[in-house]
């Protein structure tokens, strides 16, 4: 399994922007698929996940403004962020589980600052 994240940037406070993470399997058949990130200085964290069994999990600081999202057809989850702050600058990645083996993504990096 290969995943590929895309769409990070540098964003203004306030802005929105969209990560993808396309993967080279069937997404449909993957136990979940998911968001972490990595500030500098800190350790990796959960940011959404959505499993295949349906609903997503979120952390609770970032609910309200994130949204993951899936498109089966083309083997893609989504990651929608508005209003960004500054201190959701980070290399987020696209985590995959697939009968308990794990994949990763190579990163993307969002930078929120005016």
């Amino acid at each position: 399994v290969q995943l590929q994240a895309s769409g990070g940037g540098l964003v203004q406070p306030g802005g929105s922007l969209r990560l993808s993470c396309a993967a080279s399997g069937n997404i449909f058949s993957f136990d979940y698929m998911g968001w972490y990130r990595q500030a500098p200085g800190k350790e990796r964290e959960l940011v959404a996940l959505i499993p295949r069994i349906g609903g997503t999990v979120y952390a609770n600081s970032l609910k309200a403004r994130f949204t993951i999202s899936r498109d089966n057809a083309k083997n893609t989850v989504y990651l929608q962020m508005n209003s960004l702050k500054p201190e959701d600058t980070a290399v987020y990645y696209c985590k995959a589980e697939i009968l308990r083996s794990v994949y990763w993504g190579q990163g993307t990096q969002l930078t929120v600052s005016s």
